[in-house]
């Protein structure tokens, strides 16, 4: 009643189309904001992230070849904990949801090669990306939103990625994480990956198998691929010199 009367109070038709977008905007972090408090006991059947590679799979092939089986966090292996946290992000355990240095360091590294692609007037296509996202920026990615880069997608993730640091503990932040992150086409999740690389369950990885699921991760579908590429290999031996200091949550 009280927003009709404001919505009333408005004569200007720009006045209250912003109303109507501020309203609708602080209705839909209501939304997210139910949805990760509910997340705290009951854990999402399925991502955006998933659903949309659902539709993307089926579009190009007659069936779904989908891997994804739930476990929870103490039967996965303590070294694909380890491993994922110094591959993906070595301070998961103490930040806030953020790791602001490394942002700097993204946008410093993404400018840089936009400069050298303009100076070389055109768009060069080989430019790789750099995101500086921690594990639950990652997480409030794929659970709520598309693949897009743009401000107002990023914005949204600060605002999800504040909302699971606050409500989720980082034991269940991580065991989300895990349980729904892409290891392939329709691969899903640590268990699915397990089964799917080495035949035997999350909570049986080996700390060189762990290794090798964790630095599969920024490129999934391309490793499955090429899963002999001497970039994993020597990749995976960096990962194993740094688990024993993760620190898990």
């Amino acid at each position: 009643m009280a927003f009709h009367n404001l919505l009333r109070s408005a004569r200007h038709p720009i006045t209250r189309w912003l109303l109507l977008v501020v309203c609708a905007f602080l209705g839909l972090q209501l939304f997210f904001l139910t949805k990760i408090a509910v997340m705290a006991r009951i854990a999402p059947e399925s991502t955006a992230f998933e659903r949309s590679q659902a539709w993307q799979i089926l579009q190009t092939k007659q069936r779904l070849p989908w891997r994804q089986t739930w476990v929870p966090y103490n039967k996965i292996s303590d070294h694909l904990k380890r491993a994922v946290i110094v591959s993906e992000d070595d301070i998961f355990a103490q930040h806030d949801g953020v790791q602001w240095e490394a942002i700097e360091k993204a946008w410093a590294k993404n400018a840089k090669a936009e400069l050298q692609a303009s100076r070389a007037a055109q768009k060069n296509p080989a430019v790789k990306v750099v995101g500086g996202s921690t594990i639950t920026q990652q997480l409030a990615k794929n659970l709520f939103l598309t693949g897009e880069r743009t401000f107002v997608r990023k914005g949204q993730e600060f605002v999800l990625t504040l909302m699971l640091e606050a409500l989720l503990p980082k034991q269940r932040i991580l065991e989300l994480y895990l349980n729904h992150v892409e290891w392939g086409e329709g691969v899903f999740g640590a268990e699915a990956a397990s089964q799917h690389y080495f035949a035997k369950s999350a909570a049986q990885l080996s700390p060189w198998e762990a290794g090798r699921l964790a630095v599969m991760l920024p490129r999934p579908k391309h490793y499955q691929k090429f899963p002999l590429s001497e970039y994993l290999s020597g990749r995976t031996e960096i990962i194993l010199t740094r688990m024993p200091r993760a620190q898990l949550p």
